[in-house]
């Protein structure tokens, strides 16, 4: 070829990545449509993985991160919901700034190359304050959410028109060229529609024919609604839809899983529910083995529960537990063992959407789900659904299934993944304290006055209800009433109390708290005092932890005092009636205390550790920690409260309400280094109780320090052996074909770190599992030798396990195993 033809090629090539770009980003329309097997883009049936990441639970510099791990762990959507009451937070007033740029955030995910499912709602539970409705729908004469009723039906058209129309306004629908192939109406209806009756059933007809009629060019889904009406598709939510789904209802629709719950939730004063990576891959591949198509985690990253957008009792940490933990840092090994099942799927993509399944039985809880009939077009999951590992006959060939697994084999021969063996690495999350703000010095505080009657502007003469009357405007509702006691006596106060926390104060002094739970809102605060002759002023501080977010009629809920009396031993004087005054919100939150210029109002005082007082706002500042690591504030020291830093605030905290075993539920909360200054960084604590002491907090860093491995002989190699070339003349890339083909332990440290030392090696029969592990009485001399030149200095490495890793088997007939763990600096 000449120098000319060369350089022409190269202008050429040039010029189709030139162009090739452009489509990408421009985008052509793509025609989204489905039939029984699946969704349908451009002609071509897919079979879909999607991870929920919620927009407003972490920050615009987090997302692009955040969705390029996701695509790296095998994920071809991103699920979201849509919160109206952070975007209409009043009625006609509209925010997508900052977190709530949904448009923004679903351009980031289309430029990395990814579909986006769009979950509208309005409501969306989600563990989110009041389902995500905006409180001032509430105040809509005769309004009832979630049914046939005109008011509600009005505003939810008129929302769902907007979202719609701004979606489309910026093309960011499959059918203009965007990322937007799937959208949902409603949400988990089917657990309320029952307490709607016929209305119920007209509503779920009439939610579907507004999707319909706002002409998206995308399919619509219902999760949790077995009679959604054609077209819209019903879907599964749960962890085990791959047992519990009834399946489409009709037999044009696909199965779609649109909430596969990677952990759950969790609530104060509750133990966490963790789900391991084997149960999830599990759940995930009998349910692709059953013909489903999309699948979507819920979540694949959780985030933070930023202000006071949770629901009633959740953490403010939002799944932790999720293939990406909070801080956005991979959670291993639920992110890479989903990533090699995906792998492993999409290798029998070909072979599941070819329409030619056959169910065999192969024992009485073993099952093989066989897809295509050649022999270059078959694939098939093997199923034990047993407890006990079991030997099955398929195809002339025997294999051995783990207890409750399933393996994958894209070409019916060999298995390229199962369930129950994970090959990635295990890793540990450490929190290292940067800055300590234990001196006196650091800290100013000032405490909250009780108000007195005289000084409340809200009057009524019986007991008001709480979020009626705050209007989600402040957690915090003061009831304060006065009477008058012919002379001074011991006495009991008895307030009944419907969800979350009572604070109590008589004559201006406190004198106890109580509070409900996650399971039981009601409670009774019981507390003696000492009433003056006189007047005597009861003061009672109501306190919420987020507002409800499920159940029907959300409407109708009553939270607050339901009952306050005096009992002196003879006699109750009860005050239901009684002429109160109520103040919403704290001093500090209405002079915005938290903010440079809000700190400025009040008078500050020098910190005093001997005097702690219930309702008490702290002050300090800090510097940033060096590097790119997330930021966590280490709270322990403290009781109930919220905290701010430089004005955003990053969350309640409630780490005196310990669980059943004795622990907070959260100690240590996010702080975004979005957030951050380089130095002099405001940070304020209300801390509601007398026992929080600031003098305790400090300013950590979080980073994955070490890594972990435990693979044996019996594993499976990386499932991205499968796409290398098999045998090839050449001596070298024969063996080196060979040892791709083995199991390996594989590790990698994250964030810029290198493996600087190996804490623990042994290939043989070692003891126990990545956390607690010894020697076995198979080990070979030369484990740390191996491990030590593989691994040290780098990044990542990969270590087959082989007898001729390791120089030979020093203990045959056995199978072996290798155990590696690795600090990361």
């Amino acid at each position: 070829m000449s120098v000319f033809t060369v350089e022409m090629a190269s202008l050429w090539n040039s010029l189709a990545m030139f162009i090739l770009m452009a489509v990408i980003v421009v985008g052509d329309a793509a025609n989204v449509t489905y039939d029984g097997r699946s969704l349908i883009i451009n002609g071509q049936h897919k079979i879909l993985f999607s991870g929920s990441i919620h927009y407003p639970r972490s920050t615009p510099q987090m997302w692009p991160s955040l969705i390029a791990k996701a695509k790296s762990g095998g994920i071809d959507v991103i699920d979201t919901y849509v919160f109206w009451n952070i975007h209409e937070p009043q009625q006609g007033q509209f925010d997508f700034s900052g977190r709530r740029d949904i448009v923004k955030f679903i351009k980031e995910i289309q430029s990395q190359g990814l579909y986006v499912c769009l979950r509208i709602g309005p409501f969306i539970q989600g563990e989110w304050s009041y389902g995500g409705l905006p409180f001032w729908l509430h105040n809509v004469q005769g309004i009832v959410f979630r049914t046939d009723n005109e008011p509600f039906k009005y505003h939810m058209n008129r929302y769902a028109q907007m979202i719609v129309k701004l979606m489309k306004s910026e093309k960011l629908y499959a059918s203009q060229g965007g990322p937007i192939i799937l959208s949902q109406i409603e949400n988990e209806y089917g657990m309320v529609g029952r307490a709607f009756r016929q209305e119920g059933k007209s509503y779920v007809k009439w939610a579907a024919k507004l999707a319909v009629e706002l002409e998206t060019g995308v399919p619509w889904v219902m999760c949790k609604q077995d009679d959604a009406p054609d077209p819209v598709i019903n879907a599964c939510n749960g962890r085990q839809c791959g047992e519990t789904f009834k399946g489409p209802n009709s037999p044009n629709k696909p199965a779609i899983w649109t909430e596969n719950w990677t952990s759950f939730y969790q609530t104060y004063g509750e133990e966490p529910l963790r789900r391991s990576a084997e149960d999830i891959a599990f759940q995930v591949a009998l349910f692709i083995a059953k013909n489903g198509s999309f699948v979507n985690y819920y979540m694949y990253h959780g985030g933070t529960n930023f202000g006071r957008n949770a629901s009633q009792f959740v953490t403010t940490s939002y799944y932790d537990e999720a293939p990406l933990d909070e801080y956005g840092l991979l959670r291993q090994p639920k992110w890479g063992h989903l990533k090699e099942l995906h792998a492993a799927v999409k290798l029998c993509e070909e072979p599941l959407l070819s329409g030619l399944q056959t169910t065999i039985s192969l024992g009485k809880l073993q099952t093989a789900f066989m897809f295509g009939k050649k022999e270059d077009l078959c694939a098939v999951f093997l199923v034990n659904q047993e407890k006990f590992k079991s030997t099955v006959q398929f195809l002339n060939s025997s294999y051995l299934l783990s207890p409750k697994s399933i393996s994958i084999l894209p070409d019916c021969k060999n298995v390229a993944f199962n369930t129950a063996k994970v090959n990635t690495q295990y890793n540990t999350r450490t929190r290292e304290p940067r800055q300590n703000l234990s001196s006196p010095h650091m800290w100013e505080e000032f405490t909250e006055t009780v108000p007195s009657f005289s000084e409340t502007s809200i009057r009524s003469e019986s007991l008001l209800e709480h979020m009626n009357t705050t209007q989600d405007t402040s957690d915090y509702l003061w009831q304060i009433t006065r009477f008058q006691q012919p002379e001074g006596a011991p006495s009991i106060l008895r307030v009944i109390h419907l969800g979350h926390v009572l604070h109590a104060f008589i004559n201006g002094r406190f004198i106890g708290s109580m509070h409900g739970t996650f399971k039981e809102r009601r409670f009774l605060l019981d507390k003696k005092l000492s009433l003056n002759s006189g007047t005597n002023n009861i003061a009672l501080l109501s306190v919420m932890v987020g507002l409800p977010n499920s159940g029907a009629h959300l409407e109708r809920r009553v939270t607050g005092s339901r009952s306050v009396n005096v009992w002196n031993g003879k006699h109750a004087l009860y005050f239901n009636n009684y002429s109160w005054g109520y103040q919403v919100g704290l001093q500090g939150e209405k002079f915005h205390v938290y903010t440079e210029n809000g700190a400025a109002k009040v008078q500050w005082k020098h910190y005093r550790d001997s005097q702690s007082q219930p309702l008490t706002w702290y002050k300090a500042s800090f510097d940033t920690p060096e590097g790119k690591d997330p930021v966590a504030l280490n709270l322990g020291s403290m009781g109930k409260g919220a905290a701010w830093v430089n004005g955003q605030s990053i969350g309640r905290y409630w780490v005196s309400f310990h669980t059943s075993k004795g622990s907070p539920s959260q100690i240590w909360y996010h702080i975004p280094r979005s957030f951050l200054k380089a130095s002099r960084n405001l940070l304020v604590i209300l801390e509601e109780e007398r026992e929080g002491n600031p003098l305790g907090i400090t300013i950590d860093t979080v980073s994955v320090t070490e890594v972990c491995g435990h693979v044996s002989t019996s594993h499976h190699p990386p499932v991205i052996s499968w796409r290398r070339k098999g045998h090839n003349r050449n001596k070298h890339r024969h063996l080196k074909h060979l040892y791709d083909r083995r199991p390996k332990v594989q590790l990698q440290c994250s964030n810029g770190r290198k493996i600087s030392k190996v804490l623990f090696a042994s290939f043989g029969t070692p003891n126990g599992n990545c956390w607690s592990y010894s020697v076995g009485k198979c080990h070979s001399p030369n484990s740390l030798a191996v491990i030590q030149k593989a691994c040290l200095s780098k990044r990542r490495c990969s270590v087959a396990v082989w007898n001729k890793t390791f120089g030979g088997d020093s203990c045959p007939h056995t199978v072996k195993s290798l155990l590696v763990h690795a600090q990361c600096s």
